[in-house]
């Protein structure tokens, strides 16, 4: 009897310069740990970038989301070393697709990407 087993590629994703240094998330798997919905993501950035009016170091950060109504996500981005807050942005759902995805990082052209999470996105740009 064959069995085929799927991998779960789309619970992480990334984007490398090419020169070595990359940006990069998964899904964390939360069940039964005392975060409470509040970290979803890990996320690793070695390059800054700028997220709405937050500008991301090159660190590790972890992520969460709540649901604002069916239009809009708040996206929380903490220091994964503290849990500090670093700041939010709001995501919305994505119009040049209808695919859904755990997580999704395009590569920026001309200085700017995506990050989808499930059906919504917002942009970034290299810092």
């Amino acid at each position: 009897m064959k069995e085929n087993i799927e991998t779960e590629m789309r619970s992480a994703s990334g984007v490398t310069d090419g020169k070595g240094r990359f940006i990069a998330g998964v899904v964390m798997i939360t069940a039964g740990y005392s975060a409470d919905g509040k970290y979803s993501h890990f996320f690793v950035t070695q390059v800054p970038i700028k997220i709405g009016e937050m500008e991301l170091r090159p660190a590790d950060y972890v992520l969460g989301y709540q649901r604002v109504n069916n239009d809009t996500i708040k996206v929380t981005f903490y220091r994964a070393s503290s849990g500090e807050v670093v700041g939010d942005i709001d995501a919305h759902p994505n119009k040049k697709s209808s695919v859904v995805r755990s997580l999704m990082i395009t590569a920026p052209v001309s200085g700017k990407g995506g990050i989808q999470i499930g059906r919504y996105l917002f942009d970034y740009s290299i810092g």
